[in-house]
């Protein structure tokens, strides 16, 4: 992961969905105590997901550079999946 540049990292980062749809559970969740039923909790992590899903509309700042970045550091690996 260090091995990349910063530009690559945030990429790395900030596109792991599975990261974010976690944070934004344990965001909603840590602070309750407890809930009311089950429908009480699932509502509050329905709000979760779409706050998440919100992020996903957003490009990829520098994906291009990063993009080749990639390509460089796993050469052939992305041949046939993405147009370079």
């Amino acid at each position: 992961y260090f091995k990349y540049p910063d530009y690559v990292r945030t990429a790395i980062y900030t596109t792991n969905a599975v990261e974010t749809v976690h944070r934004q559970f344990r965001k909603r969740t840590k602070t309750k105590g407890g809930f009311a039923n089950a429908n009480s909790l699932l509502k509050l992590l329905y709000a979760g997901m779409l706050q998440a899903s919100e992020r996903w509309t957003h490009p990829v700042q520098n994906w291009n550079l990063t993009l080749s970045q990639l390509s460089i550091h796993f050469a052939g690996r992305l041949n046939g999946h993405i147009d370079l």
